[in-house]
């Protein structure tokens, strides 16, 4: 792929190369590195608040992403409006929080991905890896100046979002693309999506297969396969006028899915629904309770949560998925309910990021 001129949603155009996994399959090859010098990494992140005093603030953060709240006259009244909302949620999302150690581990987790995928790229480069959250610290703009200060020749910008979204990957790169100055010369590639990339997929499988061990310990037999389990694949909801805008979001959620499910080759009976509404309109679904209670009516008694979209344990797979969804299912009488660990620091998904970088890199095509 040629490098080209690209704007990446309304705001981000800059001189670089957009790196994509092919659907045709994505060859993991060793590359080397001689005369790569001073290769920086942005990994871009949602964030999350350290404090449960940082939760009103956080919230006031997104809620003032134009990427996000978008209407017409919206610049005159985000600002008011993100104010408004963000002190009407805070004391409910506060509590939240507290359920689950009084911080989101985000920061602590994504550093520790960045320290590892650091680790991983100096066997073959120069390389540092920076963090960049799009709601809280370490912000876009403390980022852009580690890497100012470090002088790198080539910047590859890696999202933590392996399904690409307007809201999400997209958001990210416009707010680089307005702290980053327009005047620095940097060769930038960008990874805009891996949803299909065969390590991150296996990294997804090994993770499943870790979260059925449980079932399997209590069929009497730890020989026996937990073929009765439901996977109830999980993805962090949109709304639908969003994938009729033409964003990939949906579909490369269900390609995750499908590769998951070919990867693993389980013979469980499987679902895919959407959690973490947090606006009007109509968002993808079914939600997370209908699936439940949809499970519940049919009498599935074992069910293992699969949070396909998140790469990272945070609120909403600790306290979304693992207090609320599982005291819905013992409501609805769900005998053995489970949530998969996060990919967290997962070496096969250190591995998948690694490959992607070193594909970005220049004299290299990821085809």
């Amino acid at each position: 792929m040629a490098s080209v001129v690209s704007r990446l949603g309304c705001d981000f155009a800059v001189q670089c190369r957009i790196i994509k996994c092919s659907d045709q399959g994505h060859k993991v090859t060793p590359i080397k590195a001689e005369g790569r010098k001073r290769v920086g990494v942005v990994l871009f992140q949602l964030g999350g608040p350290d404090s449960l005093g940082a939760v009103e603030p956080f919230l006031y953060n997104l809620f003032c992403d134009p990427d996000i709240i978008d209407f017409p006259f919206a610049r005159l009244a985000r600002e008011p409006l993100a104010r408004l909302v963000s002190s009407r949620r805070a004391t409910r999302v506060q509590k939240h929080y507290a359920q689950i150690g009084g911080r989101s581990p985000i920061r602590e987790l994504t550093e520790l991905q960045a320290r590892r995928l650091e680790s991983e790229l100096r066997h073959s480069l120069e390389a540092r890896v920076f963090v960049a959250m799009r709601y809280w610290h370490p912000l876009t703009d403390e980022a852009v100046r580690q890497v100012l200060d470090h002088q790198v020749r080539t910047l590859v910008l890696l999202p933590l979002y392996p399904q690409y979204s307007a809201v999400t990957t997209g958001s990210s790169l416009n707010e680089w693309g307005r702290k980053f100055p327009t005047g620095h010369r940097v060769d930038i590639r960008v990874v805009r999506d891996y949803h299909n990339h065969p390590l991150y997929i296996e990294a997804l499988v090994e993770r499943i297969n870790e979260g059925l061990e449980p079932f399997r310990k209590t069929n009497g037999s730890a020989l026996r396969l937990p073929s009765d389990v439901h996977l109830l694949f999980s993805a962090h909801g949109v709304p639908e006028s969003i994938i009729r805008s033409g964003d990939p979001y949906q579909a490369q959620i269900e390609a995750t899915v499908r590769l998951v499910r070919e990867r693993g080759a389980w013979p469980n009976p499987h679902s895919l629904c959407y959690q973490s509404r947090s606006g009007p309109g109509r968002w993808l679904g079914p939600s997370l309770h209908e699936a439940l209670q949809s499970l519940a009516a049919n009498q599935s008694e074992r069910v293992l949560v699969v949070p396909i979209s998140f790469v990272s344990d945070h609120v909403e797979t600790l306290h979304e998925l693992n207090i609320e969804a599982r005291e819905l299912a013992q409501r609805l009488c769900i005998q053995s309910f489970h949530v998969m660990k996060g990919l967290n620091d997962s070496p096969k998904f250190i591995h998948a990021l690694a490959d992607l970088v070193l594909h970005a890199l220049p004299g290299e095509d990821p085809q």
